[in-house]
């Protein structure tokens, strides 16, 4: 657990990754370093694939995270739309995190051809590399926009979801898992707002711009993120979509708190945002299933398939149920801001 934020997603149940062959998409993105990062302080794999396709951060994370340091690190060049090379990265792996994708909204929407190549056709891709390669377990990183969405970033990781979903009726006897993981802002993220407000205040700025005064967002912090999906690879059955429950806060709330008595001026919600984060919808509320730390959006296949829950304490949701940042029970203060804060800033 973390003292600072008191949440922990890791309770010592992870999958053991120990002389395992492990290949993480997008793994010089943010989540990818802190997942290698973690991964190698915790486990001594057989094989860490660090899988991207910009060869410059390659290079400044084998600065920091040498192979003469880490000998089971590799720095593998490949782009997921690329299915041959993802397929050649794929050799005798065990684990997939499929972390890459492009996720800036104003961008998907000014560049859909693009946003879909990488985000649809590159998990599909995902899927056919893993089950050619004779894969164990695929888990691929989400987003709350993925829930009911409203710009095509959003649309096109729900369709990546349904294709991992999916793949689960694929695997026959190669028995390959395939499941999701689903959350929210993360703290100190690339384009996450708490580096471009420290940006705005470190420059002096006498403003902090805010889309709309009543906006709320749910708020984890990388370790936090890297923690969770690390739970649910021993978790996982295959097929699930894994949300975990984490605090909300409102924008307002977190500009006062990082700079006090600065004005906050309203600049007006941007093209494909939503007001308030939702990860779990009514309508998934029917198939959702709640533990104490997490909820599992479980396929229509579930049954048919699995038989029995991950855990046998698994209860379901009631009618109705949503998980929206707005309604949430666990709202932060300032204090447990600031220690997400200093954590995310490690």
């Amino acid at each position: 657990m973390s003292a600072a934020t008191g949440k922990t997603f890791s309770n010592g149940n992870d999958f053991d990754l120990n002389g395992k062959s492990i290949l993480v998409t997008g793994g010089t993105g943010s989540f990818g370093q802190k997942f290698v990062r973690t991964v190698l302080e915790r486990y001594e794999p057989r094989r860490l694939i660090v899988f991207s396709r910009d060869e410059l951060k390659q290079y400044e994370m084998g600065i920091s995270l040498s192979v003469q340091d880490h000998p089971s690190l590799r720095y593998f060049i490949g782009d997921v739309r690329d299915a041959s090379r993802l397929e050649l990265a794929l050799r005798e792996v065990d684990i997939v995190v499929h972390a890459a994708a492009l996720k800036q909204v104003p961008a998907a929407e000014y560049n859909p051809f693009e946003c879909i190549q990488t985000n649809v056709i590159g998990a599909e891709n995902v899927v056919r590399a893993a089950l050619s390669c004779g894969v164990k377990r695929v888990i691929a990183l989400s987003t709350d926009k993925a829930a009911s969405p409203v710009n095509l970033y959003g649309a096109s990781k729900l369709a990546s979801d349904k294709i991992l979903v999916a793949a689960n009726n694929l695997s026959g006897s190669i028995g390959t898992k395939f499941s999701v993981v689903r959350y929210g802002n993360v703290l100190g993220s690339r384009g996450s707002v708490i580096p471009f407000f420290r940006k705005l205040i470190d420059e002096g700025s006498n403003s902090l711009p805010i889309t709309d005064v009543e906006m709320t967002r749910f708020w984890i912090t990388l370790q936090q993120g890297v923690d969770f999906v690390l739970s649910c690879l021993s978790l996982m059955k295959g097929g699930e979509i894994f949300v975990p429950k984490i605090p909300s806060m409102k924008i307002t709330d977190l500009a006062s708190h990082m700079a006090p008595g600065v004005p906050q001026k309203v600049v007006g919600i941007r093209p494909g945002e939503k007001i308030h984060e939702v990860l779990i919808t009514e309508d998934d509320a029917r198939s959702t299933y709640e533990l104490p730390d997490r909820y599992m959006i479980l396929p229509e296949f579930w049954e048919r398939m699995h038989k029995a829950f991950p855990n046998s304490g698994a209860k379901p949701v009631p009618n109705g149920f949503r998980f929206a940042s707005n309604i949430n029970d666990d709202w932060l203060d300032a204090v447990r801001l600031e220690a997400m804060i200093a954590e995310s800033e490690k």
